[in-house]
């Protein structure tokens, strides 16, 4: 099967910005509380259940490192090579590997839990149920869901990131359509944590917490 554009374009470019990247945002938590807060509340309903936690999309690996700081058991997946190897170098205790969230190389029910931070906005609209869709199929009944993305009503395209060429979509969705899609996929939304932009940025940011739900 022919691999869509956007994946080949946004692969590529996270490939070309992945140094510079994990440079900006490899430490980013440290001054981000509330987010800690969330990742603490998902890190404690893990633990509480079984199967291990997937962050997918992981970028340089500093989400995954945090959690596993907190006891949970967690491995990376990330669709460009070169922030796999990033993150194997700053994290060589963990496991990172290549994949793509569209097509997710686990089988069901796999996972305890996931977590997918920043990287489902890189997804335009009309493929994000599909994305979804292997969330649950992934994910064990009662499995939970950690899901941090901009948001808004707008889709941008960049051509220059990080002092780099690159070509790579941001599709920005309301919090309320998310949950929407998230429903339509069988995740139940519980929780929600909606941050005004900070200083220098003019986007709203959202948590959420969703669960797969147990049989009846």
């Amino acid at each position: 099967m022919t691999e869509p554009p956007y994946l080949t374009a946004t692969r590529a470019s996270y490939d070309t910005v992945a140094v510079d990247y994990a440079e900006r945002y490899g430490n980013a938590l440290t001054s981000m509380p509330l987010t800690r807060a969330m990742l603490a509340a998902f890190a404690e309903l893990i633990l509480a259940g079984d199967g291990p936690v997937a962050d997918i999309g992981c970028g340089p690996g500093h989400v995954g490192a945090h959690l596993n700081a907190l006891g949970v058991p967690v491995f990376g997946i990330d669709l460009s090579p070169k922030m796999v190897e990033v993150a194997r170098r700053r994290y060589p205790s963990l496991r990172f590997h290549e994949g793509s969230m569209t097509a997710l190389d686990l089988k069901d029910g796999e996972l305890g839990g996931i977590v997918a931070w920043y990287s489902t906005h890189h997804v335009p609209t009309e493929q994000l149920p599909v994305v979804f869709a292997e969330f649950h199929r992934t994910l064990a009944p009662g499995g939970h869901l950690l899901l941090g993305t901009h948001v808004g009503d707008e889709n941008r395209h960049f051509q220059e990131a990080y002092g780099h060429p690159v070509s790579f979509g941001s599709y920005l969705l309301p919090p309320e359509r998310i949950t929407e899609l998230l429903a339509e996929a069988g995740l139940v939304v519980s929780a929600r944590l909606l941050e005004e932009p900070g200083e220098g940025q003019r986007r709203q940011h959202v948590c959420l917490l969703a669960r797969k739900p147990e049989p009846s």
